[in-house]
């Protein structure tokens, strides 16, 4: 098994060739991690996936956050009403093919139905209906019920804290914050994805209410540990079209 080093992760996060297919702004965005059994994932990843480990342990993250000015690129396209924000919360884990790192999503709750749609048909991504309500500026509520099967819930609230130095190559924070990949199956075929924007600016954040059904719904257990938390108050986001792997 080819281990993933940091000139490996530090080689995604240059800005692709081409020209990307989408923008959007990702705002107020919790990232909430545990360690998990590398054995417990691996029914549900890929075999053609290596898991991503750091400090010997497999990682599961539960990231809210919202989305605004969505629109199709080149940058002259307007955005779409209607389409043009949501908001949304993704269950992911680590994990690289062949060296390269990124992320696996076991789900995608949205509160838009045709970005739901879309998202599923182009980039073969698990996503779901939701409702959704965020509010709040140093001290966060989000709410989440999804429409779809199986159902699942979410309900967090948080409090912003001090600004944390960027994340550097080979720390912990690194390893879970700056990911600029995503790989997708859709019948047996490999895919992914890249994306780019600016190092996240993390602060410290504090869970003051958290109640999940999340990751039961994904099939994975509720960890007994204590989460670890980074916020970010968002970064501007260029996303490429899904490419076969081959």
């Amino acid at each position: 098994m080819r281990k993933v080093l940091d000139v490996d992760r530090l080689a995604v996060r240059h800005r692709p060739d081409g020209q990307p297919v989408m923008h959007q702004d990702w705002g107020k965005l919790l990232f909430i991690h545990w360690r998990i059994d590398p054995t417990i994932l691996r029914p549900h990843i890929p075999r053609s996936l290596e898991i991503d480990t750091y400090g010997n342990s497999a990682w599961i993250g539960i990231v809210p956050f919202t989305m605004s000015d969505i629109r199709g690129l080149p940058p002259y396209m307007p955005p779409i009403p209607g389409l043009d924000s949501m908001h949304e919360l993704n269950v992911r884990t680590y994990v690289h093919h062949n060296g390269v790192p990124g992320v696996w999503f076991f789900s995608l709750d949205a509160d838009s139905t045709a970005a739901v749609l879309a998202a599923r048909t182009v980039y073969h991504l698990p996503y779901y209906s939701a409702d959704i309500d965020l509010q709040g500026k140093r001290k966060i509520k989000y709410r989440l019920k999804r429409k779809d099967n199986p159902p699942a819930q979410f309900k967090a609230a948080w409090s912003v804290g001090d600004p944390l130095p960027k994340a550097q190559p080979g720390s912990r924070e690194f390893f879970l914050i700056e990911r600029y990949l995503l790989y997708s199956e859709y019948e047996g075929e490999l895919f992914r994805a890249r994306v780019f924007h600016e190092p996240y600016d993390l602060h410290k954040a504090e869970l003051t209410t958290l109640g999940t059904t999340m990751l039961e719904a994904a099939g994975l257990p509720q960890p007994k540990t204590q989460p670890i938390l980074h916020y970010s108050e968002g970064v501007s986001v260029d996303i490429w079209m899904l490419e076969s792997v081959l």
